[in-house]
């Protein structure tokens, strides 16, 4: 099992894998269209997107959320 305090990394880890997966697909078959080695060379730039994508989401993460928690409305009091 996974220690509850080791989750938020968990989240970002497993987040950022598959963002980084599908961007830097559409990105790759955009730039190179169906070409022989396409899947090489994708999965290449996939390392490389989740390298900068997995730290960057760990890092950014608690701050955005600590933006969003700030600027939304308060509940309504319950009567």
């Amino acid at each position: 099992m996974i220690p509850p305090r080791l989750a938020p990394f968990v989240v970002a880890l497993i987040v950022s894998g598959i963002m980084s997966f599908l961007v830097s697909g559409i990105a790759t078959v955009r730039a190179l269209g169906p070409v022989d080695g396409f899947l090489g060379t994708w999965m290449s730039a996939w390392v490389i997107a989740w390298a900068v994508a997995f730290p960057t989401m760990a890092v950014f993460r608690p701050i955005v959320e600590r933006q969003v928690r700030r600027r939304l409305a308060a509940p309504p009091a319950e009567r």
